[in-house]
C-alpha cells in the first residue's frame, strides 16, 4: 500500500506497512456496501474507499469502530507487516 502526502505543494509517497481486509469482510457481511459501513462507523463513503485502497490510514478510534462492526479483532481487519515498515529508529 502506498500513502501519498502533499506538503508545501510537493508530493511524497511512502509505502505503508499496514494492509486491510475490509473489502473481504464487507463481502462476507452479506455484501455490505461501503456506504453502509461508513454510516455504521460515522465516516464518509470516500473515507472507506480510501482506507480500502490503502490511500488513507484510519485513526485508531475509526479502526476499532470498523472492527466492532465486523465483530472481529482489530488484527483481523488491519495487518501490520514489520518487514514493510521503513521506519528506522535513530541510534543515540
Amino acid at each position: 500500500m502506498v500513502l501519498k502526502f502533499i506538503i508545501n505543494g510537493k508530493e511524497f509517497r511512502m509505502e505503508s506497512p499496514v494492509q486491510n481486509n475490509i473489502r473481504r469482510l464487507r463481502f462476507n457481511a452479506d455484501e455490505m456496501t461501503q456506504q453502509k459501513l461508513a454510516d455504521e462507523v460515522g465516516a464518509s463513503r470516500q473515507t472507506i474507499v480510501a482506507i480500502e485502497k490503502g490511500k488513507y490510514s484510519p485513526s485508531l478510534v475509526l479502526a476499532f469502530r470498523i472492527a466492532h462492526v465486523f465483530q472481529c479483532p482489530l488484527e483481523e481487519v488491519f495487518i501490520y507487516d514489520p518487514f514493510e515498515d521503513k521506519f528506522k529508529k535513530k541510534s543515540t
